[in-house]
């Protein structure tokens, strides 16, 4: 009897584990149907302009608080972990502006491709930056006993987003960056974590060889990443942030003027372009 019932169990597990390998294999199936939770409704939605301004002392301060209130945002995922360059992160936009989401999950983009609109219930979560760049995700202590706001488990994280639709990556669309503006700090403050295109621009140090993240010691890393100047732009100001990591860290980096797209994160007063992937920079148009 119990022979029976085992090969009874294992026969329902499996046909259950061929359902969802189904979902995961057709990619018209919506991600609400496989990922998130259902229950959450589009009531007390704001907007990401509206949570700035709500935490307006807690990003500059790059502390974290609570959120307390029965508040949402939605959003459509402007960038990913596809090829490395961003670790346990995605990043939203609204239109009124943008925010990064820390994840402890890899592949992420498999679950949240560019495109993917997405409601995350944000009661219980943490607002918080990390160089006053603003972040969504959970209290962490470092071994030095510093906390910040860092990366939420999977498990909590799908219990606070649901999906909406399919994913439609023609929906989103690079801004192009204001270089008049690149000292503007109210322009770094609404801007910061957008997804945005830099054009004509020069990468210093790019003579054919050099590669964008290279871990011989040739190039200065701070946290596993290498900060590339451009041209006649102040590293104090904008640099190409690229991790070691990263699928294409390897990969020689373009010469002459390129059109580089990313997501202009913010470490305090400077610009940091994260790549996506290797296909985010150009020759210039």
């Amino acid at each position: 009897m119990k022979h029976i019932s085992y090969i009874l169990i294992t026969l329902v597990c499996t046909l259950l584990t061929a359902c969802m390998a189904d979902s995961f294999d057709d990619p018209n199936t919506p991600a609400e149907d496989v990922f998130g939770n259902k229950a959450i409704t589009e009531t007390n939605v704001i907007t990401i302009a509206d949570l700035k301004t709500m935490f307006s002392s807690t990003i500059k301060n790059s502390g974290m608080k609570e959120v307390t209130d029965d508040i949402k945002i939605k959003g459509t995922v402007t960038g990913n972990d596809i090829e490395g360059n961003i670790y346990n992160e995605v990043v939203i936009d609204d239109g009124t502006g943008a925010f990064i989401i820390c994840i402890a999950q890899g592949g992420l983009f498999g679950i949240l491709p560019v495109g993917q609109e997405i409601l995350v219930d944000l009661k219980g979560l943490y607002v918080g930056a990390y160089g006053q760049q603003g972040e969504v995700g959970t209290p962490y202590t470092s071994k030095s006993g510093s906390t910040y706001v860092s990366r939420m488990s999977r498990f909590l994280w799908n219990q606070h987003f649901r999906p909406i639709g399919t994913a439609n990556p023609q929906s989103v669309v690079p801004e192009e960056f204001d270089r008049s503006l690149i000292k503007n700090a109210a322009y770094l403050e609404s801007h910061c974590g957008k997804l945005m295109t830099i054009k004509g621009v020069e990468i210093q140090g790019a003579d054919g060889k050099a590669v964008f993240a290279p871990t011989d010691g040739s190039v200065a890393l701070t946290a596993n990443c290498a900060n590339r100047q451009f041209k006649g732009i102040s590293s104090s100001q904008l640099v190409l942030r690229t991790s070691t990591f990263a699928d294409f860290a390897g990969n020689v980096m373009p010469t002459g003027k390129v059109d580089v797209t990313g997501i202009f994160t913010r470490f305090r007063d400077t610009w940091q372009i994260l790549m996506r992937s290797e296909s985010d920079i150009q020759p210039a148009q």
